[in-house]
């Protein structure tokens, strides 16, 4: 019995070690320059890695100290960790699976529009609360201002891989058919009906597109990249997570039977 909860111990030192992978997601999408200015999956991914590392100090002490209630506990409270998780896994993959870039002729860059991505998504830029707070944000960054040192010629900037959040905050749409003076810094629209953003666009540092639906798209863009990276190691994290689960399932199946062939054993002498 003493070798079984050791085993019981050390797996549940197993799954406390997952958290962290969980928690270090959570932290570094807090960290995403382009996505601190919208505070959503990291709280969640954070809550479920913490939660994961409580249950999992909780079943150490169980194994080692054999303690069945705190093994129970620990049983069932991963159990409720997992499928949370694995909620939250599959709502990202369904909520990211639209919201891809477009091509622009005679452009490396992609532009975005509003309307690819999922409601969900949408629904976290939309309306002028939420929007005025995202583009203070925004514009509070050097993410704009640094394409100014970094291209000084229209050929150059027409070629560059610029990031979502670039594309679309940045510079004017391109069917607008503004002249390029610098990436921030645009002239004399061919045809300002082509897109709602045309009329937008703005050559004040502190406004070009952020007030674009082009720079919602953008942001969003940024957001569904950085969340599928997320989720793959979320994905990985939680397969991790059944294993050590079913793992430590058999172990404490196991501890119980040897116990009670142990009690069996102990009545007949």
């Amino acid at each position: 019995m003493a070798l079984s909860n050791n085993v019981i111990g050390a797996i549940n030192c197993l799954a406390m070690l997952l958290s962290i992978p969980i928690i270090g997601t959570g932290i570094w999408l807090a960290n995403q320059a382009e996505n601190s200015c919208v505070s959503v999956l990291q709280w969640p991914v954070i809550v479920i890695g913490v939660g994961i590392l409580i249950v999992g100090i909780i079943g150490i002490v169980g194994g080692f100290w054999r303690v069945a209630p705190l093994l129970i506990v620990y049983l069932i409270g991963m159990l409720v960790m997992i499928i949370l998780l694995g909620a939250l896994v599959v709502f990202v993959f369904m909520v990211t699976t639209r919201g891809s870039g477009h091509p622009v002729p005679s452009r490396v860059y992609l532009e975005y529009h509003l309307e690819d991505f999922s409601g969900f998504l949408r629904h976290r830029v939309h309306g002028p609360f939420k929007w005025a707070r995202i583009k203070a944000c925004l514009s509070s960054t050097d993410i704009c201002a640094e394409l100014n040192q970094t291209y000084h010629m229209a050929q150059d900037f027409f070629n560059a891989p610029l990031s979502p959040v670039e594309s679309g905050c940045c510079k004017p749409p391109t069917e607008c058919g503004y002249t390029f003076i610098n990436p921030t810094y645009w002239i004399s629209p061919i045809n300002t009906a082509a897109d709602i953003d045309c009329l937008a666009w703005n050559n004040d540092q502190s406004e070009l597109c952020y007030s674009c639906d082009s720079c919602k798209a953008g942001l969003l863009a940024s957001l569904r990249k950085t969340w599928r990276k997320a989720n793959v190691i979320l994905i990985i994290t939680l397969i991790a997570l059944i294993c050590v689960y079913l793992i430590g399932c058999c172990a404490f199946r196991n501890a119980k039977t040897e116990e009670i062939f142990r009690r069996y054993k102990q009545g007949y002498t």
